[in-house]
Formats: C-alpha cells, sequence, structure tokens
C-alpha cells in the first residue's frame, strides 16, 4: 500500500533523513521517501506487516508530528501577518511548548532579579529546558540512534546539558527557549511558503453536480468518471477536465495557465478542472478523472521538482556533511587542549566549546536554498509556468540565447491560404479552384499544418477531392501521389528546383510572396509546376514584445529555426525583432543548429510546442514547450512547460529564474558571513551561547524571510 502523510515540525534537510532512517527501519515499511521543503512523507508499506498507526506512532516519538490531511481549502494560507502567526501558535503543539518555554525563561529573570529568588529562578530556569528541549531532545536522540550522527537537536542538546554542567542555568534556560521559539518561527514561515504550492490543491472542489436520468445529484469529485455529464453553476470551480455540452459562459482559466482574462467557452470547448465558470450555467461531459485531470499532473509534477536539486543545492548538503563534523572536532579540540597547555579554566574553555556547538548548526545554510526553490516554483505555477526543479530554475537563469520554432510558436499556428497562382502554362485550362483541389487532394493523408490549411480552404469553398494513390511524404520538402495515372508533386522550392528549371517569372511571383512572410507551396506533375498557393500564418501579437523583453534580459541572441525558406524566415524575423534566421532545416538539422549554438553561446534555451519539436527541446541546455495545458506528452518532456500560448512567458521565467539565483547566493553569502563571524567570536571568548543561538535562528529565519519574497515576484519582465 502507498500513501503520502504531511509531517508538520520538520526545520531542515537533516530532519527528512532522521525521519527516513527511524521510519524505514519498521518491519514492513518497504520504502519512505520525506520531501522536507514541503513537509511531506511518501510511505510504501505492508497493512499485514506494519499498521499506518504504527508508523504514526513512530514519527512522533522521533520528534515529529503527523497533521491531518483535509480536502478543500485550508484556512491557514488565507490569513496574513499577527492573525496567521496566533493560529499557528495556538494550533501547532511544538509552538505551544515554545511560547511556554519562553514565558518560563522570562520569570526565570524576572525572579533572579528579586533577593533571595535565586531557587524560584533555577525551578524556572529548569522547566524552561525541560518543556523547551523535550522535542530536540528526542529528535536528537532519534537522529543519533539511527545513526545519522550529529544533527542540530543533538548539538544543541549537547549545548544545553554543558551549560548546565558548568552551572550555567540561565544560559542553558535562554539557549533552549530562543531554540524553540526560532525553531517555531521557521516551521511558520516554512509552512507559509509550503502553502504557496499547496494552495494549488484547494483549486478543485471536493464535490460535483452529476447529472443521471433528468436529475441532479451532489457527489465526491473523486467519483466522477470520464462520460460524466456534470452541471457547473455561475460561480462554480470546475471539477474535472471535460468538454462543454451546453451553454455559454466566460470561463476565469487563470489557475492553469495563468491568463488573467477570461475566455469565452461554449459547446466544444476544453475545460479544465479548477478554472472558475462566469455568468452562464455548463453542462459539461467530464474527459478525465479528478486524479488525471491537468490540475492533478501540475500539482504532481511540481511536488516532484523539489527532489530535482540544482548545482547551488547540491553545493550546500557537501558543505554541510564536511562543515559540522569539522566544527564539532574543532570544539572538542578547544575543550581539551587550551586547558591542558595553558593552565586555563577548563570551564571557560568548554563555554567557548559549547558556544562552537552551537554554530556548528548548518540550519540557515541548509534551508537557504530549498525554501528560495520552492516559493520560485509555487509562484511559476500561478503564473502557469511549471519548472521542473532547481536544476532546470538553475539553467534558465544562465541562458544566455534562445531559439524558437516558427509554426505554432512565433506565429499563431492557424495558417491559412491567402492567394492561389495558376501559371500560365496549358493554355487556361486549369482553373484557380482546380489547383486548390489538386493540392488539397495530394495532402489529405498529411498532418503537417500547412497540408491543414489546404485542406481547410478546400472544404471552405466546398471543392470535391479526387482520390489519391501512392502518397509519399517528403519530410522537410512536401509530398508526392498518383492521381488519375498521372504523378503530381507538392512542396517548397526547392523541391521543384531539383527537377526543373523555374522561369524568371515563377521565381519572382514565388519570391514577391515569401517577401511577404508566406510559405509558398508549388504544385505541378512530371512536365513541371502548374502554379503556387501562398499561406500565410501571422505572428502572435505578443510576438514581437516577448523578443524584446529577452533582449532587456541582456541575451545576447535571439534565433528562428524553422523547415520553411529563408525569405519567409526572414520576414517573420524582421517583424518580432529575432537577430538571426536558421531557415530550410529538416528535424535533425534543429538538433544539429542547437549543438553548434550550445558551442558558441553557451547556455542555449529551445521554444516549441514540446512534440514536434521534442529532439532539439531535449538538445537544448533548457528545453521550454508552450501552450501545453492539457498536453501529457509535453508536460512529461519539456524541462519548463508554459500552460498558456503566450511568449512573454518565456522572459517571466528567465527572468524568476535570475531573481531566485540572486536569492539563493544572498541567502548563502548571508549565512556563510554570520558563521565565519561567530567562528572567530567564539575563538576569541567574544560571544555567548545564547548570542550564538540568537544569531544561527535569525539568520535561518531571515534566509527564509529572503526566499519567500519570491512569492511576490512580478511576473514582468519592465522596460
Amino acid at each position: 500500500m502507498e500513501t503520502t502523510l504531511d509531517i508538520t515540525g520538520m526545520d531542515c534537510s537533516d530532519c527528512a533523513v532522521t525521519l527516513e532512517k527511524g521510519v524505514g527501519a519498521l518491519q514492513g515499511v518497504q520504502g519512505v521517501q520525506v520531501d522536507f521543503a514541503l513537509g511531506k512523507m511518501h510511505l510504501k508499506y505492508q497493512p499485514e506487516a506494519v499498521t499506518l498507526d504504527q508508523i504514526v506512532t513512530t514519527i512522533r516519538k522521533i520528534g515529529y508530528d503527523v497533521a491531518e490531511t483535509r480536502p478543500g481549502p485550508q484556512p491557514f494560507p488565507e490569513q496574513r501577518g499577527v492573525q496567521a502567526l496566533a493560529h499557528f501558535f495556538l494550533a501547532d503543539r511544538r509552538a505551544r511548548l515554545a511560547l511556554i518555554a519562553a514565558l518560563a525563561f522570562i520569570a526565570g529573570a524576572g525572579l533572579s532579579l528579586l533577593p533571595g529568588a535565586a531557587p524560584l529562578s533555577r525551578v524556572a530556569y529548569l522547566l524552561t529546558v525541560l518543556i523547551g528541549g523535550l522535542y530536540p531532545a528526542r529528535a536528537g536522540w532519534a537522529a543519533l540512534r539511527s545513526g545519522r550522527g550529529l544533527d542540530m537537536n543533538v548539538l544543541m542538546s549537547l549545548a544545553v546539558i554543558g551549560a548546565l554542567a558548568i552551572d550555567e542555568w540561565a544560559e542553558a534556560a535562554a539557549v533552549i527557549a530562543l531554540f524553540a521559539l526560532g525553531e517555531a518561527l521557521e516551521a511558520f514561515t516554512l509552512a507559509r511558503a509550503r502553502a504557496g504550492i499547496r494552495a494549488l490543491m484547494a483549486l478543485s472542489p471536493a464535490e460535483a453536480v452529476r447529472l443521471e436520468d433528468g436529475y441532479e445529484r451532489r457527489v465526491p469529485a473523486d467519483q466522477l468518471q470520464p462520460g460524466d455529464r456534470i452541471r457547473i453553476a455561475p460561480g462554480e470551480r470546475l471539477p474535472a477536465d471535460g468538454i462543454v455540452l451546453a451553454g455559454h459562459s466566460a470561463v476565469d482559466q487563470s489557475p492553469i495557465t495563468g491568463e488573467s482574462l477570461p475566455v469565452e467557452v461554449g459547446p466544444g470547448a476544453a475545460l479544465y478542472a479548477g478554472c472558475i465558470n462566469g455568468r452562464g450555467s455548463l453542462e459539461v461531459r467530464v474527459t478525465k478523472r479528478a486524479s488525471e485531470s491537468t490540475l492533478a499532473r501540475i500539482i504532481a509534477l511540481v511536488e516532484e521538482a523539489q527532489s530535482q536539486r540544482g548545482r547551488a543545492q547540491q553545493f550546500v548538503d557537501r558543505f554541510a556533511r564536511i562543515y559540522t563534523p569539522a566544527v564539532v572536532a574543532g570544539a572538542a579540540l578547544l575543550a581539551l587542549i587550551p586547558p591542558a597547555l595553558f593552565r586555563g579554566d577548563p570551564a571557560a574553555w568548554l563555554y567557548r566549546a559549547l558556544v562552537l556547538l552551537v554554530i556548528a548548526c548548518p540550519c540557515a545554510l541548509v534551508i537557504s536554498t530549498p525554501v528560495s526553490i520552492v516559493a520560485a516554483i509555487a509562484r511559476a505555477a500561478r503564473l502557469g509556468i511549471l519548472i521542473k526543479g532547481g536544476a532546470s530554475l538553475e539553467a534558465a537563469a544562465s541562458l544566455n540565447a534562445v531559439a524558437f520554432d516558427k509554426t505554432g510558436t512565433l506565429t499563431r499556428g492557424q495558417p491559412h491560404v491567402v492567394h492561389t497562382v495558376v501559371f500560365d502554362r496549358d493554355g487556361g485550362a486549369l482553373t484557380e479552384e482546380n489547383l486548390l483541389a489538386l493540392a488539397a487532394a495530394l495532402e489529405q493523408p498529411s498532418e503537417h499544418p500547412l497540408a491543414q490549411a489546404l485542406l481547410h480552404e478546400a472544404r471552405h469553398r466546398g471543392l470535391a477531392l479526387p482520390p489519391v494513390n501512392e502518397f509519399t511524404a517528403l519530410p522537410g520538402r512536401g509530398a508526392r501521389a498518383r492521381l488519375n495515372g498521372r504523378v503530381y508533386h507538392i512542396g517548397h522550392r526547392d523541391l521543384f528546383a531539383r527537377r526543373f528549371a523555374l522561369s524568371a517569372e515563377m521565381q519572382a511571383q514565388v519570391e514577391a510572396h515569401e517577401r511577404h512572410g508566406e510559405s509558398v507551396l508549388l504544385v505541378g506533375d512530371e512536365s513541371g509546376p502548374l502554379g503556387l498557393i501562398a499561406i500565410a500564418d501571422a505572428p502572435r501579437p505578443e510576438s514581437a514584445a516577448a523578443i524584446q523583453a529577452l533582449h532587456r534580459l541582456g541575451l545576447t541572441r535571439t534565433i528562428l529555426l524553422t523547415g520553411d525558406n529563408a525569405t519567409t524566415a526572414a520576414a517573420i524575423a524582421q517583424a518580432v525583432g529575432i537577430d538571426e534566421v536558421r531557415a530550410d532545416l529538416m528535424p535533425e538539422d534543429k538538433v544539429r543548429a542547437i549543438e553548434a549554438l550550445v558551442a558558441r553561446h553557451g547556455a542555449v534555451g529551445m521554444v516549441g510546442d514540446g512534440i514536434n519539436d521534442a529532439p532539439a527541446l531535449a538538445r537544448a541546455t533548457v528545453g521550454i514547450a508552450m501552450g501545453v495545458a492539457g498536453t501529457d506528452v509535453a508536460l512529461e518532456t519539456a524541462d519548463i512547460a508554459l500552460m498558456r500560448d503566450d511568449l512573454r512567458q518565456v522572459a517571466t521565467t528567465i527572468a524568476l529564474s535570475r531573481a531566485t539565483q540572486q536569492v539563493i547566493r544572498q541567502n548563502l553569502a548571508f549565512s556563510l558571513i554570520v558563521k565565519a563571524l561567530f567562528v572567530a567570536l567564539a575563538l576569541a571568548g567574544a560571544a555567548t551561547l545564547w548570542m550564538a543561538v540568537f544569531a544561527d535562528m535569525g539568520a535561518s529565519l531571515l534566509v527564509t524571510f529572503n526566499g519567500m519574497r519570491l512569492l511576490r515576484h512580478p511576473g514582468q519582465v519592465g522596460g
């Protein structure tokens, strides 16, 4: 059996490792993976060998807790400021104990100022240590038993025991009170960051109105099956993906695509779970179960993204594995060697060693990267951008150049016939409609966008299409087929130029259309070209602004990669402001072009539809698929997926990635400076235990708050 538990009380990756080892040691547990960033434990176990209650009991013995998972929206993410903090301290048991410990410490400090109240003061300090130290001591003991070794709970517990041993009761109480409060505040801020992703889960309603034999019945959304008919009232969220059967409305698709403007929908329109219905009532046929909806896939991919570590996070993990044992060893040497060599006060040197133990906790350092990644990925998801983990986020920040496919990426992807020209070859026997019908007949078996444009125009004109035989696709060039016993060809100029000498007039007509950004298909038989059909696919209205935004970000080059001819490609590139054009490319040529661009520019992104461009996207430093809402293949294959057809999201992605890298660098630098400063102060005897704890927990909170700023990233590239 597999299940997922929400874990509370985790505030660093060491906690996750301790939990994995502790729970993984239970007989019957086949696999356990703890996601510190999201506060989740993924379990695989045998119910006949171990029960879920036994697993939960083990988790609590280790020092953490299991939160009840409730469907639907949670109140916590909606609260702000003091209200949210007060709710957290009342609702979380560990936070309540931290608050009680802090109050006990304040009482002890107050009593210490009164004459003759020293014994009472010590009692208050002892209560502080016992109450505030309950969770750290339990978690530290579990870490030692699991073989994890010296995590922050072990180090803090040792520091408190050492302070009590040298009769520093006030210091011991101050350390544990500050540590417990700091842990509670850190848990609160991490919960706020996690809420950015968990809020996605609240977008889909728990119930739906299903139509059964003319009656409406309210059922749990997870009971919906493909083919069910459901009613969506005005203002309601969609419980599952579906197709509109009846009704008209304006639907807010921002939860999926990030698009702020409602989209008008009617019969035949595709809708996604989590979208909000507008003013009209809709009857919808369910196409996917709630657990398989586009929203569910987004949530799953965002959660999986947390385990994809970038280089910065890998560096931090390696550094922490070396730093903590090294500082602990230094603390032991500081406690033993100076008293033996210099005959100093052993208690004074032990105190300095205890300060070093506190500084050995790599909390701020370890938390600095994942909290920033979580916040950035959550913010991107709300903008309609899926980023597949820290590695993809980091790579996007380093892009120096971006290459684009043309059809459906820079252009609308809706090519249509604009001109039909018959060459004066057979004495006027061939009409424009004959030529169009012939071209459409030749392209009937093809799925190419230009072929679909021909077929659409022929159907629009009501033309009858004769059957063809022996159809052969010529990738990147065109097609040929047999019709009424004759072989006909359709394709780009190069296809015909290899077989026939095109007249100067034909060349001039072809080039005139290409200069206007139109794709020209020549149609001919074994004797030569019979005519041409010009097809236009207008650039997207936001393409020029999107390219300008990339240039403002400082990218050295934007490139158009297309199978279209050089003249048409150059016209499109000039219209949108692209720097470089590589035309007449076969699919394998695009891969080679990306390889050449990577060799010249370093990090290169490729933007396409995620399906036809899959090889080029895979070869690029970052593959970006756009307009992939509801497209499972593109969601799986791309490094970054844009949920709507808006090229401006490419610049938004890069800007957010760069902002994230900047925050991570700030966090790492700040954490390392604080550690270095307090190591020096500890060695000099100028730091106290409470100062070290305050600095350590303060640094952890500051890097967490700094990372959470990414949740408010504007998602726009300024001019």
